[in-house]
Protein backbone atom coordinates (compact mmCIF):
# COMPACT_ATOMS: atom_id res chain seq x y z
CA UNK A 1 0.00 0.00 0.00
CA UNK A 2 1.55 3.35 -1.02
CA UNK A 3 2.10 5.81 1.79
CA UNK A 4 3.91 9.05 2.50
CA UNK A 5 7.39 8.56 3.97
CA UNK A 6 8.50 12.20 4.11
CA UNK A 7 8.64 12.17 7.90
CA UNK A 8 10.66 8.95 8.04
CA UNK A 9 12.99 10.14 5.26
CA UNK A 10 13.59 13.50 6.96
CA UNK A 11 14.38 11.90 10.32
CA UNK A 12 16.50 9.09 8.84
CA UNK A 13 18.62 11.25 6.54
CA UNK A 14 18.89 13.98 9.17
CA UNK A 15 20.16 11.55 11.81
CA UNK A 16 22.59 9.82 9.42
CA UNK A 17 24.19 13.03 8.18
CA UNK A 18 24.15 14.61 11.65
CA UNK A 19 26.02 11.62 13.08
CA UNK A 20 28.61 11.72 10.28
CA UNK A 21 29.26 15.47 10.38
CA UNK A 22 28.97 15.55 14.18
CA UNK A 23 31.73 12.94 14.38
CA UNK A 24 33.90 14.85 11.92
CA UNK A 25 33.39 18.07 13.90
CA UNK A 26 34.43 16.31 17.09
CA UNK A 27 37.56 14.94 15.40
CA UNK A 28 38.41 18.51 14.41
CA UNK A 29 37.96 19.52 18.09
CA UNK A 30 34.82 21.49 17.28
CA UNK A 31 31.45 21.23 19.03
CA UNK A 32 29.23 18.58 17.45
CA UNK A 33 26.67 21.37 17.01
CA UNK A 34 28.71 22.59 14.01
CA UNK A 35 28.30 19.16 12.39
CA UNK A 36 24.54 19.16 12.95
CA UNK A 37 24.18 22.56 11.29
CA UNK A 38 26.31 21.41 8.32
CA UNK A 39 24.11 18.31 8.01
CA UNK A 40 21.09 20.60 7.71
CA UNK A 41 22.82 22.62 5.01
CA UNK A 42 23.41 19.45 2.98
CA UNK A 43 19.71 18.43 3.03
CA UNK A 44 18.39 21.98 2.63
CA UNK A 45 16.85 23.44 -0.51
CA UNK A 46 19.94 25.52 -1.33
CA UNK A 47 22.31 22.58 -1.95
CA UNK A 48 22.08 19.82 -4.60
CA UNK A 49 20.98 16.28 -3.77
CA UNK A 50 18.32 15.08 -1.35
CA UNK A 51 16.05 17.85 -0.05
CA UNK A 52 14.23 17.14 3.21
CA UNK A 53 10.65 18.23 3.84
CA UNK A 54 11.02 21.70 5.36
CA UNK A 55 7.55 21.65 6.97
CA UNK A 56 8.21 18.31 8.64
CA UNK A 57 11.62 19.50 9.80
CA UNK A 58 10.03 22.66 11.22
CA UNK A 59 7.55 20.66 13.32
CA UNK A 60 10.31 18.37 14.57
CA UNK A 61 12.32 21.47 15.41
CA UNK A 62 9.38 22.76 17.47
CA UNK A 63 9.56 19.60 19.61
CA UNK A 64 13.31 20.14 19.86
CA UNK A 65 12.73 23.69 21.13
CA UNK A 66 10.27 22.46 23.76
CA UNK A 67 12.69 19.81 25.01
CA UNK A 68 15.63 22.24 24.97
CA UNK A 69 13.66 24.69 27.09
CA UNK A 70 12.54 21.87 29.36
CA UNK A 71 16.20 20.96 29.89
CA UNK A 72 17.08 24.60 30.66
CA UNK A 73 14.33 24.72 33.28
CA UNK A 74 15.24 21.33 34.74
CA UNK A 75 18.82 22.46 35.39
CA UNK A 76 17.83 25.94 36.56
CA UNK A 77 19.23 26.59 40.03
CA UNK A 78 17.77 29.59 41.84
CA UNK A 79 20.33 29.28 44.64
CA UNK A 80 23.29 29.32 42.24
CA UNK A 81 21.81 32.29 40.41
CA UNK A 82 21.28 34.23 43.64
CA UNK A 83 24.84 33.49 44.72
CA UNK A 84 26.35 35.07 41.58
CA UNK A 85 23.67 37.73 41.05
CA UNK A 86 26.11 40.54 41.86
CA UNK A 87 28.06 39.92 38.70
CA UNK A 88 25.75 38.05 36.31
CA UNK A 89 22.55 40.12 36.46
CA UNK A 90 24.09 43.51 35.73
CA UNK A 91 26.82 41.99 33.56
CA UNK A 92 24.61 39.78 31.38
CA UNK A 93 21.85 42.37 30.93
CA UNK A 94 24.42 45.06 30.17
CA UNK A 95 26.15 42.83 27.66
CA UNK A 96 22.82 41.97 25.97
CA UNK A 97 22.05 45.69 25.67
CA UNK A 98 25.50 46.47 24.26
CA UNK A 99 25.45 43.59 21.75
CA UNK A 100 21.92 44.50 20.66
CA UNK A 101 23.03 48.08 20.04
CA UNK A 102 26.02 46.87 18.00
CA UNK A 103 23.76 44.59 15.95
CA UNK A 104 21.26 47.42 15.53
CA UNK A 105 24.09 49.65 14.33
CA UNK A 106 25.09 47.13 11.65
CA UNK A 107 21.49 46.87 10.44
CA UNK A 108 21.23 50.66 10.32
CA UNK A 109 24.34 50.77 8.11
CA UNK A 110 22.75 48.18 5.83
CA UNK A 111 19.55 50.18 5.56
CA UNK A 112 17.29 47.83 7.54
CA UNK A 113 14.41 49.26 9.58
CA UNK A 114 14.52 49.62 13.37
CA UNK A 115 12.40 46.55 14.12
CA UNK A 116 14.64 44.29 12.06
CA UNK A 117 17.69 45.83 13.73
CA UNK A 118 16.43 45.23 17.28
CA UNK A 119 15.51 41.58 16.67
CA UNK A 120 18.75 40.95 14.78
CA UNK A 121 20.74 42.55 17.61
CA UNK A 122 18.96 40.40 20.20
CA UNK A 123 19.70 37.27 18.13
CA UNK A 124 23.44 37.87 18.21
CA UNK A 125 23.52 38.98 21.85
CA UNK A 126 22.98 35.60 23.54
CA UNK A 127 25.53 32.77 23.70
CA UNK A 128 24.93 29.04 23.33
CA UNK A 129 24.59 27.10 26.59
CA UNK A 130 25.50 23.86 24.78
CA UNK A 131 28.76 25.27 23.41
CA UNK A 132 29.75 26.95 26.68
CA UNK A 133 29.12 23.85 28.82
CA UNK A 134 31.19 21.72 26.45
CA UNK A 135 34.06 24.24 26.55
CA UNK A 136 33.97 24.38 30.37
CA UNK A 137 33.85 20.58 30.67
CA UNK A 138 36.85 20.18 28.35
CA UNK A 139 38.86 22.58 30.54
CA UNK A 140 37.60 21.06 33.81
CA UNK A 141 36.16 24.45 34.83
CA UNK A 142 32.48 23.58 35.23
CA UNK A 143 32.59 23.43 39.06
CA UNK A 144 35.07 26.30 39.43
CA UNK A 145 34.04 29.83 40.39
CA UNK A 146 34.57 30.93 36.79
CA UNK A 147 32.46 28.05 35.47
CA UNK A 148 29.57 28.63 37.85
CA UNK A 149 29.55 32.37 37.15
CA UNK A 150 29.52 31.58 33.41
CA UNK A 151 26.56 29.21 33.85
CA UNK A 152 24.73 31.87 35.91
CA UNK A 153 25.49 34.41 33.17
CA UNK A 154 23.92 32.10 30.58
CA UNK A 155 20.87 31.54 32.80
CA UNK A 156 20.26 35.30 32.95
CA UNK A 157 20.67 35.50 29.17
CA UNK A 158 18.26 32.59 28.71
CA UNK A 159 15.69 34.19 31.01
CA UNK A 160 16.01 37.46 29.10
CA UNK A 161 15.42 35.59 25.84
CA UNK A 162 12.39 33.84 27.33
CA UNK A 163 10.98 37.30 28.09
CA UNK A 164 11.83 38.38 24.54
CA UNK A 165 9.95 35.38 23.14
CA UNK A 166 6.93 36.38 25.20
CA UNK A 167 6.97 40.06 24.24
CA UNK A 168 8.01 39.84 20.58
CA UNK A 169 4.52 38.85 19.31
CA UNK A 170 3.06 41.81 21.25
CA UNK A 171 5.44 44.36 19.74
CA UNK A 172 5.71 42.79 16.27
CA UNK A 173 3.35 45.11 14.42
CA UNK A 174 4.55 48.27 16.15
CA UNK A 175 8.13 47.31 15.15
CA UNK A 176 7.23 47.06 11.47
CA UNK A 177 6.32 43.39 11.34
CA UNK A 178 2.99 41.66 10.97
CA UNK A 179 0.78 39.23 12.86
CA UNK A 180 1.71 35.57 12.63
CA UNK A 181 0.03 33.70 9.81
CA UNK A 182 -3.34 32.37 10.93
CA UNK A 183 -3.63 34.68 13.95
CA UNK A 184 -6.03 37.56 14.42
CA UNK A 185 -4.78 41.12 14.50
CA UNK A 186 -5.54 42.85 17.80
CA UNK A 187 -7.07 46.34 17.70
CA UNK A 188 -6.41 46.98 21.41
CA UNK A 189 -3.88 49.65 22.43
CA UNK A 190 -0.31 48.36 22.71
CA UNK A 191 -0.15 49.16 26.44
CA UNK A 192 -3.28 47.11 27.12
CA UNK A 193 -1.94 44.26 25.00
CA UNK A 194 1.35 44.24 26.90
CA UNK A 195 -0.44 44.29 30.26
CA UNK A 196 -2.74 41.47 29.13
CA UNK A 197 0.21 39.36 27.95
CA UNK A 198 2.20 39.92 31.13
CA UNK A 199 -0.91 39.17 33.22
CA UNK A 200 -1.36 35.85 31.41
CA UNK A 201 2.29 34.97 31.93
CA UNK A 202 2.12 36.01 35.59
CA UNK A 203 -1.06 33.96 36.06
CA UNK A 204 0.52 30.92 34.51
CA UNK A 205 3.70 31.38 36.56
CA UNK A 206 1.65 31.76 39.77
CA UNK A 207 -0.37 28.61 39.12
CA UNK A 208 2.79 26.74 38.17
CA UNK A 209 4.57 27.91 41.33
CA UNK A 210 1.67 27.13 43.69
CA UNK A 211 0.22 23.94 42.23
CA UNK A 212 3.09 22.48 40.21
CA UNK A 213 5.48 21.63 43.10
CA UNK A 214 2.64 19.76 44.82
CA UNK A 215 1.25 17.83 41.87
CA UNK A 216 4.24 17.10 39.61
CA UNK A 217 6.51 15.48 42.27
CA UNK A 218 3.50 13.49 43.54
CA UNK A 219 2.85 12.17 40.02
CA UNK A 220 6.52 11.31 39.51
CA UNK A 221 6.71 9.42 42.82
CA UNK A 222 3.53 7.48 42.03
CA UNK A 223 4.86 6.52 38.60
CA UNK A 224 8.35 5.71 39.96
CA UNK A 225 6.74 3.32 42.44
CA UNK A 226 5.44 1.22 39.56
CA UNK A 227 9.04 0.28 38.82
CA UNK A 228 8.52 0.78 35.07
CA UNK A 229 11.35 2.79 33.53
CA UNK A 230 9.55 3.32 30.23
CA UNK A 231 6.43 4.55 32.05
CA UNK A 232 8.54 6.95 34.12
CA UNK A 233 10.25 8.32 30.99
CA UNK A 234 6.89 8.61 29.24
CA UNK A 235 5.43 10.46 32.23
CA UNK A 236 8.35 12.93 32.29
CA UNK A 237 7.88 13.71 28.60
CA UNK A 238 4.09 13.83 28.95
CA UNK A 239 4.40 16.37 31.75
CA UNK A 240 6.90 18.46 29.78
CA UNK A 241 4.91 18.49 26.54
CA UNK A 242 1.54 18.55 28.31
CA UNK A 243 2.38 21.61 30.42
CA UNK A 244 3.87 23.30 27.35
CA UNK A 245 0.74 22.64 25.26
CA UNK A 246 -1.63 23.45 28.12
CA UNK A 247 0.08 26.74 28.85
CA UNK A 248 -0.17 27.73 25.18
CA UNK A 249 -3.84 26.72 24.94
CA UNK A 250 -5.03 28.15 28.26
CA UNK A 251 -2.82 31.19 28.75
CA UNK A 252 -1.65 32.01 25.26
CA UNK A 253 2.03 31.81 26.22
CA UNK A 254 4.58 30.09 24.01
CA UNK A 255 5.38 26.37 24.07
CA UNK A 256 8.94 27.33 24.98
CA UNK A 257 7.90 29.23 28.12
CA UNK A 258 5.55 26.45 29.22
CA UNK A 259 8.30 23.86 28.77
CA UNK A 260 10.74 26.02 30.75
CA UNK A 261 8.33 26.22 33.70
CA UNK A 262 7.68 22.47 33.43
CA UNK A 263 11.42 21.91 33.83
CA UNK A 264 11.65 24.32 36.78
CA UNK A 265 8.74 22.59 38.54
CA UNK A 266 10.15 19.12 37.92
CA UNK A 267 13.56 20.26 39.12
CA UNK A 268 12.07 20.67 42.61
CA UNK A 269 11.29 16.95 42.82
CA UNK A 270 13.62 14.51 44.55
CA UNK A 271 13.45 12.54 41.30
CA UNK A 272 14.72 15.44 39.17
CA UNK A 273 18.07 13.77 38.51
CA UNK A 274 16.33 10.66 37.21
CA UNK A 275 13.89 12.76 35.17
CA UNK A 276 16.85 14.52 33.57
CA UNK A 277 18.69 11.26 32.87
CA UNK A 278 15.64 9.52 31.40
CA UNK A 279 14.55 12.43 29.20
CA UNK A 280 18.07 13.23 27.99
CA UNK A 281 18.22 10.73 25.07
CA UNK A 282 15.00 12.01 23.51
CA UNK A 283 15.97 15.59 24.31
CA UNK A 284 19.31 15.07 22.56
CA UNK A 285 17.68 13.42 19.56
CA UNK A 286 15.15 16.19 18.93
CA UNK A 287 17.75 18.85 19.69
CA UNK A 288 19.84 17.40 16.87
CA UNK A 289 16.83 17.62 14.55
CA UNK A 290 16.33 21.22 15.70
CA UNK A 291 19.87 22.17 14.67
CA UNK A 292 19.53 20.22 11.42
CA UNK A 293 16.32 22.11 10.59
CA UNK A 294 18.11 25.41 11.31
CA UNK A 295 20.91 24.39 8.94
CA UNK A 296 18.32 23.82 6.20
CA UNK A 297 17.52 27.55 6.27
CA UNK A 298 21.10 28.52 5.45
CA UNK A 299 21.97 29.80 1.97
CA UNK A 300 25.69 29.10 1.36
CA UNK A 301 25.63 31.78 -1.32
CA UNK A 302 25.54 34.39 1.46
CA UNK A 303 29.26 33.73 2.08
CA UNK A 304 30.04 34.75 -1.51
CA UNK A 305 27.45 37.48 -1.97
CA UNK A 306 27.80 39.21 1.43
CA UNK A 307 31.24 38.30 2.82
CA UNK A 308 31.80 41.68 4.48
CA UNK A 309 28.41 41.54 6.24
CA UNK A 310 29.18 38.03 7.54
CA UNK A 311 32.58 39.15 8.83
CA UNK A 312 31.00 42.21 10.46
CA UNK A 313 28.51 40.02 12.36
CA UNK A 314 31.29 37.63 13.38
CA UNK A 315 33.32 40.61 14.62
CA UNK A 316 30.43 41.76 16.83
CA UNK A 317 30.01 38.24 18.24
CA UNK A 318 33.67 37.31 18.65
CA UNK A 319 35.06 40.75 19.56
CA UNK A 320 32.32 43.24 20.48
CA UNK A 321 30.47 40.98 22.93
CA UNK A 322 33.61 39.71 24.74
CA UNK A 323 35.17 43.17 25.04
CA UNK A 324 31.90 44.59 26.37
CA UNK A 325 31.53 41.77 28.91
CA UNK A 326 35.18 42.13 29.98
CA UNK A 327 34.80 45.87 30.65
CA UNK A 328 31.47 45.39 32.45
CA UNK A 329 32.91 42.77 34.82
CA UNK A 330 35.91 44.97 35.57
CA UNK A 331 33.54 47.90 36.20
CA UNK A 332 31.76 45.70 38.75
CA UNK A 333 35.21 45.23 40.38
CA UNK A 334 35.65 41.52 39.80
CA UNK A 335 39.04 39.93 38.95
CA UNK A 336 40.66 40.07 35.52
CA UNK A 337 40.86 36.28 35.33
CA UNK A 338 37.09 35.96 35.80
CA UNK A 339 36.38 38.72 33.28
CA UNK A 340 38.57 37.08 30.62
CA UNK A 341 37.04 33.65 31.20
CA UNK A 342 33.47 34.93 30.84
CA UNK A 343 34.41 37.00 27.80
CA UNK A 344 35.86 33.95 26.03
CA UNK A 345 32.85 31.78 26.90
CA UNK A 346 30.25 34.11 25.40
CA UNK A 347 32.13 34.79 22.15
CA UNK A 348 29.62 32.69 20.19
CA UNK A 349 25.88 32.33 19.61
CA UNK A 350 23.62 29.30 19.46
CA UNK A 351 20.22 27.78 20.11
CA UNK A 352 18.35 30.80 21.48
CA UNK A 353 19.61 32.89 18.59
CA UNK A 354 18.01 30.43 16.19
CA UNK A 355 14.77 30.21 18.20
CA UNK A 356 14.41 34.00 18.31
CA UNK A 357 15.33 34.34 14.63
CA UNK A 358 12.68 31.76 13.72
CA UNK A 359 10.04 33.63 15.72
CA UNK A 360 11.18 36.92 14.20
CA UNK A 361 10.83 35.44 10.71
CA UNK A 362 7.27 34.29 11.53
CA UNK A 363 6.37 37.92 12.35
CA UNK A 364 8.24 39.47 9.42
CA UNK A 365 11.03 40.92 11.57
CA UNK A 366 13.88 38.72 10.29
CA UNK A 367 14.45 38.21 6.58
CA UNK A 368 15.88 35.13 4.89
CA UNK A 369 19.09 37.11 4.46
CA UNK A 370 19.10 37.91 8.17
CA UNK A 371 18.63 34.24 9.11
CA UNK A 372 21.47 33.24 6.80
CA UNK A 373 23.75 35.91 8.27
CA UNK A 374 22.96 34.71 11.81
CA UNK A 375 23.60 31.08 10.89
CA UNK A 376 26.81 31.82 8.99
CA UNK A 377 28.11 33.95 11.86
CA UNK A 378 27.13 31.25 14.37
CA UNK A 379 29.05 28.58 12.45
CA UNK A 380 32.17 30.72 12.21
CA UNK A 381 31.99 31.99 15.81
CA UNK A 382 31.54 28.49 17.25
CA UNK A 383 34.38 27.21 15.08
CA UNK A 384 36.84 29.84 16.33
CA UNK A 385 35.60 29.82 19.95
CA UNK A 386 38.53 27.65 21.16
CA UNK A 387 40.79 30.44 19.87
CA UNK A 388 38.94 32.88 22.16
CA UNK A 389 39.83 30.75 25.21
CA UNK A 390 43.47 30.51 24.09
CA UNK A 391 43.58 34.29 23.61
CA UNK A 392 42.05 34.86 27.05
CA UNK A 393 44.69 32.63 28.67
CA UNK A 394 47.49 34.46 26.83
CA UNK A 395 46.09 37.86 27.86
CA UNK A 396 45.85 36.74 31.48
CA UNK A 397 49.53 35.72 31.45
CA UNK A 398 50.53 39.01 29.81
CA UNK A 399 48.56 41.15 32.29
CA UNK A 400 49.89 39.16 35.24
CA UNK A 401 53.44 39.68 33.99
CA UNK A 402 53.02 43.35 33.12
CA UNK A 403 50.89 44.42 36.11
CA UNK A 404 51.45 41.72 38.74
CA UNK A 405 50.30 43.63 41.82
CA UNK A 406 47.21 45.10 40.19
CA UNK A 407 46.09 41.81 38.60
CA UNK A 408 46.64 39.94 41.88
CA UNK A 409 44.71 42.41 44.06
CA UNK A 410 42.02 43.82 41.78
CA UNK A 411 38.61 42.32 42.70
CA UNK A 412 40.15 39.83 45.13
CA UNK A 413 37.77 40.67 47.98
CA UNK A 414 34.65 40.26 45.82
CA UNK A 415 36.01 37.04 44.38
CA UNK A 416 36.65 35.70 47.88
CA UNK A 417 33.09 36.52 49.01
CA UNK A 418 31.72 34.96 45.83
CA UNK A 419 33.80 31.80 46.29
CA UNK A 420 32.64 31.42 49.91
CA UNK A 421 28.98 31.71 48.89
CA UNK A 422 29.38 29.22 46.04
CA UNK A 423 31.22 26.80 48.32
CA UNK A 424 28.37 27.07 50.82
CA UNK A 425 25.77 26.24 48.17
CA UNK A 426 27.90 23.41 46.82
CA UNK A 427 28.29 22.05 50.35
CA UNK A 428 24.52 22.10 50.80
CA UNK A 429 24.04 20.21 47.54
CA UNK A 430 26.66 17.67 48.56
CA UNK A 431 25.00 17.35 51.94
CA UNK A 432 21.66 16.52 50.28
CA UNK A 433 23.33 13.96 48.03
CA UNK A 434 25.25 12.56 50.99
CA UNK A 435 22.05 12.31 53.02
CA UNK A 436 20.38 10.31 50.26
CA UNK A 437 23.47 8.10 49.92
CA UNK A 438 23.57 7.66 53.71
CA UNK A 439 19.95 6.54 53.76
CA UNK A 440 20.65 3.96 51.09
CA UNK A 441 23.84 2.81 52.85
CA UNK A 442 22.07 2.44 56.19
CA UNK A 443 19.21 0.65 54.50
CA UNK A 444 21.54 -1.85 52.83
CA UNK A 445 23.54 -2.34 56.01
CA UNK A 446 20.31 -3.03 57.91
CA UNK A 447 18.89 -5.27 55.19
CA UNK A 448 21.78 -6.96 53.30
CA UNK A 449 19.12 -8.79 51.33
CA UNK A 450 18.95 -5.82 48.90
CA UNK A 451 22.69 -5.35 48.45
CA UNK A 452 22.78 -7.01 45.03
CA UNK A 453 20.37 -4.59 43.33
CA UNK A 454 21.69 -1.41 41.72
CA UNK A 455 21.51 2.09 43.18
CA UNK A 456 18.57 3.24 41.03
CA UNK A 457 16.50 0.26 42.15
CA UNK A 458 17.52 0.88 45.75
CA UNK A 459 16.20 4.45 45.46
CA UNK A 460 13.03 3.09 43.88
CA UNK A 461 12.64 0.62 46.75
CA UNK A 462 12.90 3.44 49.28
CA UNK A 463 10.03 5.15 47.46
CA UNK A 464 7.93 1.99 47.75
CA UNK A 465 8.30 1.77 51.52
CA UNK A 466 5.86 3.48 53.86
CA UNK A 467 7.30 4.28 57.32
CA UNK A 468 5.33 3.12 60.37
CA UNK A 469 5.94 3.22 64.13
CA UNK A 470 4.64 1.16 67.05
CA UNK A 471 4.72 1.47 70.85
CA UNK A 472 5.39 -1.35 73.34
CA UNK A 473 2.45 -3.76 73.46
CA UNK A 474 0.98 -2.70 70.09
CA UNK A 475 -0.33 -5.66 68.06
CA UNK A 476 1.11 -5.21 64.57
CA UNK A 477 -0.09 -8.43 62.92
CA UNK A 478 -2.92 -10.70 64.08
CA UNK A 479 -3.18 -14.41 63.40
CA UNK A 480 -5.69 -15.51 60.73
CA UNK A 481 -6.15 -12.00 59.33
CA UNK A 482 -5.54 -11.35 55.63
CA UNK A 483 -1.96 -10.33 54.87
CA UNK A 484 -1.77 -7.01 53.07
CA UNK A 485 1.85 -5.95 53.71
CA UNK A 486 5.36 -7.07 54.63
CA UNK A 487 7.22 -5.38 57.51
CA UNK A 488 10.94 -4.57 57.76
CA UNK A 489 12.18 -3.78 61.27
CA UNK A 490 14.39 -0.67 61.23
CA UNK A 491 14.71 -0.35 65.00
CA UNK A 492 13.24 -1.97 68.09
CA UNK A 493 12.16 -5.55 68.80
CA UNK A 494 8.98 -7.47 68.03
CA UNK A 495 7.73 -10.79 69.37
CA UNK A 496 6.28 -13.39 67.02
CA UNK A 497 3.86 -15.77 68.73
CA UNK A 498 3.19 -19.02 66.85
CA UNK A 499 0.82 -21.23 68.86
CA UNK A 500 2.41 -20.18 72.10
CA UNK A 501 6.01 -20.43 70.85
CA UNK A 502 7.52 -16.93 71.07
CA UNK A 503 10.40 -15.69 68.85
CA UNK A 504 11.87 -12.21 69.03
CA UNK A 505 13.01 -10.30 65.93
CA UNK A 506 15.22 -7.19 66.00
CA UNK A 507 16.47 -4.55 63.56
CA UNK A 508 17.30 -5.99 60.13
CA UNK A 509 14.58 -8.64 60.35
CA UNK A 510 11.34 -8.81 58.44
CA UNK A 511 8.00 -10.53 58.89
CA UNK A 512 4.67 -10.86 57.13
CA UNK A 513 6.19 -12.18 53.93
CA UNK A 514 4.57 -15.63 54.11
CA UNK A 515 1.04 -14.34 53.68
CA UNK A 516 2.17 -12.32 50.62
CA UNK A 517 4.02 -15.28 49.07
CA UNK A 518 1.28 -17.87 49.60
CA UNK A 519 -1.87 -15.77 49.83
CA UNK A 520 -2.83 -17.60 53.04
CA UNK A 521 -4.01 -15.80 56.21
CA UNK A 522 -1.48 -14.72 58.84
CA UNK A 523 -0.05 -17.62 60.83
CA UNK A 524 1.18 -15.70 63.87
CA UNK A 525 0.62 -12.74 66.16
CA UNK A 526 3.34 -10.06 66.11
CA UNK A 527 3.57 -7.61 69.00
CA UNK A 528 5.96 -4.71 69.62
CA UNK A 529 8.22 -5.37 72.61
CA UNK A 530 9.54 -1.79 72.72
CA UNK A 531 9.33 1.32 70.55
CA UNK A 532 9.68 0.15 66.93
CA UNK A 533 10.11 1.71 63.50
CA UNK A 534 9.18 -0.22 60.39
CA UNK A 535 9.32 0.11 56.63
CA UNK A 536 6.13 -1.36 55.20
CA UNK A 537 5.86 -2.82 51.71
CA UNK A 538 2.28 -3.26 50.50
CA UNK A 539 1.08 -6.44 48.76
CA UNK A 540 0.92 -4.75 45.35
CA UNK A 541 4.34 -3.12 45.65
CA UNK A 542 5.80 -6.35 47.03
CA UNK A 543 4.65 -8.35 44.02
CA UNK A 544 5.74 -5.67 41.57
CA UNK A 545 9.22 -5.29 43.03
CA UNK A 546 9.77 -9.03 43.51
CA UNK A 547 8.69 -9.75 39.92
CA UNK A 548 11.44 -7.41 38.71
CA UNK A 549 14.02 -8.91 41.06
CA UNK A 550 13.63 -12.70 41.07
CA UNK A 551 16.89 -13.16 43.02
CA UNK A 552 15.51 -11.08 45.90
CA UNK A 553 12.22 -12.97 45.75
CA UNK A 554 14.07 -16.29 45.88
CA UNK A 555 16.05 -15.12 48.91
CA UNK A 556 12.90 -13.94 50.69
CA UNK A 557 11.14 -17.19 49.87
CA UNK A 558 14.08 -19.27 51.11
CA UNK A 559 14.20 -17.35 54.38
CA UNK A 560 10.42 -17.63 54.73
CA UNK A 561 10.54 -21.42 54.21
CA UNK A 562 13.37 -21.69 56.72
CA UNK A 563 11.39 -19.67 59.24
CA UNK A 564 8.27 -21.79 58.55
CA UNK A 565 10.25 -24.95 59.23
CA UNK A 566 11.53 -23.49 62.50
CA UNK A 567 8.00 -22.51 63.48
CA UNK A 568 6.74 -26.01 62.75
CA UNK A 569 9.57 -27.49 64.77
CA UNK A 570 8.74 -25.16 67.65
CA UNK A 571 5.06 -26.09 67.45
CA UNK A 572 5.86 -29.83 67.31
CA UNK A 573 8.21 -29.47 70.27
CA UNK A 574 5.51 -27.63 72.19
CA UNK A 575 2.93 -30.29 71.34
CA UNK A 576 5.35 -33.07 72.37
CA UNK A 577 6.04 -31.26 75.65
CA UNK A 578 2.31 -30.83 76.30
CA UNK A 579 1.72 -34.52 75.55
CA UNK A 580 4.40 -35.61 78.06
CA UNK A 581 2.85 -33.34 80.67
CA UNK A 582 -0.55 -34.89 80.04
CA UNK A 583 0.92 -38.41 80.38
CA UNK A 584 2.63 -37.43 83.66
CA UNK A 585 -0.59 -36.01 85.02
CA UNK A 586 -2.47 -39.23 84.11
CA UNK A 587 0.15 -41.39 85.87
CA UNK A 588 -0.13 -39.24 88.99
CA UNK A 589 -3.92 -39.65 89.01
CA UNK A 590 -3.45 -43.40 89.00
Amino acid sequence: MPHDVNLVATIAVGFVLASIFGYLADRLRLPALVGYLVAGIFIGPFTPGFVADADMAGQLAEIGIVLLMFGVGLHFSASDLLAVRGVVVAGALGQILLATLLGFGLCWLWGWNAGHGIVFGLCISVASTVVLLKALEERNLLQSTQGRVAVGWLIVEDLAMVLALVLLPVFAESMGGHAEAGSETSSAPITLTILLTLTKVAGFALIAALIGPRIVPWILIKVARTGSRELFTLSVLALALGIAFGSAAAFGVSFALGAFFAGVIMGESQLSHRAAANSLPLQDAFSVLFFVSIGMLFEPAILVEKPLEVLAVVAVIALGKPIGAFLLILALRYPVRLALGIAAGIAQIGEFSFILAGLGAAYGLVTKEGQSLILAAALLAITINPLAFATAEALERWISGRFPRWSANFGRRRERVLAVELDRIQAQAKKRDHEQARKITEFIETFPLFKAINVDDQEELLLLFVPKAASPGDRIVRIREKGDAMYFVVSGTVEVDVNGAAVQLGAGSFFGEMALLTGDPRTADVTAVDYCNFLVLSRRDFRLFMSRHPAVRAAVQAMAEERLAMNRAAVNSSEYHDERLDQGAAATDR
